[in-house]
């Protein structure tokens, strides 16, 4: 046994280690990726599918042996169907790479520090008068399908425009802003919601597509509750609540600074802790 050993170990090579360490790697980044998105519940179906075709197997049930072996047959197929949109963000999310020059890093701190302060000033605006806000920050992940259905803007970012944008009588003011750069560039956006069955039903459509253009894309998304004022921030699938001005700038300096949300992701969590305990209170969060 130990000479079998010995064997085994001395038959290893420099690439054979690396190659099982990258099959690890994927294997890895693959389970967490299945488990931040819905895709948790269809793998577990899937892997109940599969047993139960090797177990029908060795009990000899042919007509279930049959019937699982058929599906397994389309089972590539129901996949691609299946998990399209997370196959999607996942693709996304390999192209995203450093090579290409983010929007938000060709901003010097002075000009970043302006345009922040000015998103900082309307959100805080809007929350104390409460007026419903959607404003969309893109990254990398360019949303000119988005804009289409939007009426083009190209304007400087000034609180006293995003105010009369979204000012209830305006005829833009029930769709999205999307934040191109530096610029307003397009107002009155429809965004696609978001299909996740677990968010509360107390969150209304505002809150929905906000939370459903970043599952698509690398935007953040800022919203601002139209009957609480409550300020919401969303992020790759995720929405966190109860935001104050502070950290709203704070998150926002870090991204326009660096490019990144790194820092960003801890803030976040900090601060989910405290909107899930706090949402009780809010009866009313709907739109």
């Amino acid at each position: 046994m130990k000479e079998l050993f010995m064997n085994s170990i001395t038959g290893i090579g420099i690439t054979d280690v690396i190659d099982i360490l990258i099959v690890a790697f994927v294997v890895y980044k693959v389970l967490a990726f299945i488990r931040e998105t819905r895709a948790e519940q269809l793998v577990k179906g899937l892997l109940i599918l599969v047993a139960a075709f090797f177990l029908s197997d060795k009990m000899h049930l042919y007509t279930i042996n049959w019937i699982l072996k058929g599906t397994m047959a389309l089972g590539m197929v129901a996949l691609v169907i299946v998990f399209q949109p997370e196959l999607r963000r996942a693709l996304e999310y390999m192209g995203r790479t450093k090579l290409m020059t983010a929007p938000f890093a060709q901003m010097d701190k002075d000009e970043a520090k302006h345009v922040v302060s000015q998103f900082v000033k309307a959100i805080d605006t809007f929350s104390s008068k409460r007026v419903g806000a959607l404003i969309i920050l893109e990254r990398d992940i360019t949303l000119t399908d988005i804009v289409e259905t939007g009426t083009i803007i190209d304007a400087e970012i000034s609180a006293e425009l995003l105010g009369n944008i979204f000012y209830e009588g305006a005829p833009l003011h029930d769709g999205a802003v999307i934040i191109r750069r530096d610029k307003i560039h397009a107002a009155g956006c429809v965004l696609p919601l978001t299909q996740n069955k677990e968010l509360s039903k107390e969150l209304g459509t505002r809150h929905r597509a906000g939370i459903g253009i970043t599952e698509n894309s690398d935007a953040v998304v800022l919203i601002v509750s139209e009957e609480t004022g409550i300020i919401s921030m969303a992020i790759d699938g995720r929405l966190t609540r109860f935001l104050d001005a502070k950290t709203v700038e704070k998150t926002l300096l870090n991204v326009y600074l660096t490019g990144d949300h790194t820092e960003k992701k801890s803030t976040f969590k900090k601060f989910a802790d405290f909107g899930s305990a706090m949402q009780g209170r809010d009866k009313n969060a709907g739109k």
